[in-house]
């Protein structure tokens, strides 16, 4: 997903769970920061490295493709952009390897992503945008994984996309070219996407690098052959599975804000977005690039008051003024901690299911601190919670 949705959108299913503007603004900031937030950005502000939650191009061009390197990437882009949906899903062929790949495949409604909602409960609006950030890409990002793979994420020629002509519903082929900074032709069909590499795990085979940012647009309704589904046509439908999206947003906050006593699987508050429904649909279904300004007139319309826009440099003032012992008190330092405790839930989850793609990990709540120097932050953190 883009700009449209994890800022402005999310605003939006903010206000409607009931959250105040104020908590509004600050969860749907977390949200758009979880796409900001790397290792260079944190680099300018002395911050934790470990609280990267994603790579720039340039950062990823320049990764290491080892196996260190390997896991670093997947720890990063498995944790906030391509959740797991089944780390123990019964695979009958391939090598350990393939079956470990397979096993980080993105889907909504996972155990992983009632994981990532609980464990933003009573942790602060950051926590909560970075929680709507994951589940809203579950939807956006399904039947792709957050470790290259040749195997898991390439595309074929055999690539369509359901678009109308001439008043009717038509099957056009998607074409695909690699042309970094051109934009998307919507008319055209034509997508920018990554170069084609044989090798199976080269950057260019990450997440949805392949299908260029098609996944990530609310209109696209699509179908293609994946590989590890034996090649039998998978079909994407976005408009209704980004609101489906947004409404599963809804129950989670009134969830996080205590005002629906459970968050289940699979649940989404209809009833509560439907004086609203009709102009969501209409955003979603609409072709476009970029749907920041249909998304803010409906923010501004439920707001009644002007949304401001994502200003990455809005918090960072406060985080540099602050002491060493108070950097946690403030707006990024929040945000910094509560992206290290979801990186950790779910690299340890993926460890703990017997697969090393994400690296060791131990579970510092139960264990204490091991390895990581950032992590003795979060540990520290942790106690003093509990102990207040």
């Amino acid at each position: 997903m883009q700009k449209d949705f994890h800022y402005y959108a999310t605003y939006c299913a903010a206000r409607i769970a009931g959250y105040s503007h104020d908590q509004g603004m600050e969860i749907c900031y977390s949200s758009q920061l979880v796409d900001w937030c790397s290792k260079t950005f944190l680099s300018k502000l002395s911050g934790p490295p470990a609280a990267a939650t994603t790579q720039l191009q340039l950062e990823l061009m320049e990764a290491r493709t080892d196996l260190v390197g390997l896991q670093d990437i997947t720890r990063i882009w498995a944790s906030f952009h391509f959740l797991p949906y089944d780390l123990y899903a019964p695979v009958k062929r391939g090598f350990r390897t393939y079956r470990n790949k397979y096993r980080l495949i993105c889907q909504p409604n996972g155990a992983l992503v009632s994981d990532t909602v609980e464990l933003a409960k009573k942790r602060g609006t950051q926590a909560v945008g970075i929680a709507m950030h994951v589940l809203a890409d579950t939807w956006a990002h399904r039947n792709f994984a957050g470790t290259p793979s040749l195997v898991i994420n390439n595309t074929d020629a055999y690539f369509y996309e359901l678009v109308e002509q001439e008043g009717e519903e038509q099957w056009r082929p998607v074409r695909f070219r690699h042309s970094p900074g051109a934009p998307d032709e919507l008319e055209q069909g034509l997508y920018s996407n990554s170069i084609y590499q044989w090798e199976e795990s080269s950057i260019m085979n990450l997440g949805h690098g392949r299908a260029g940012h098609l996944p990530d647009y609310s209109f696209a309704r699509y179908k293609y052959l994946p590989a590890w589904a034996d090649y039998e046509e998978s079909f994407k439908d976005n408009p209704t599975e980004y609101y489906k999206a947004f409404c599963q947003m809804i129950h989670a906050m009134q969830y996080l804000r205590g005002a629906v006593p459970d968050f289940s699987l699979d649940t989404y508050a209809y009833e509560v977005a439907a004086p609203w429904a009709e102009e969501i649909r209409s955003i979603l279904n609409k072709r476009q690039l970029d749907a920041c300004a249909d998304w803010k007139a409906l923010a501004e319309k439920i707001a009644g008051r002007e949304i401001e826009d994502f200003d990455q440099k809005k918090y960072q003032a406060e985080y540099l003024a602050a002491e060493k012992a108070e950097k946690a008190g403030t707006f990024l330092g929040a945000f910094f901690l509560a992206a290290m405790a979801q990186k950790s839930m779910v690299t340890n989850a993926i460890f703990r299911s017997g697969n090393l793609l994400a690296g060791f990990s131990v579970d510092f709540s139960e264990k204490g601190f091991r390895g990581i120097r950032d992590y003795r932050h979060l540990l520290e953190h942790e106690k003093g919670e509990k102990t207040q």
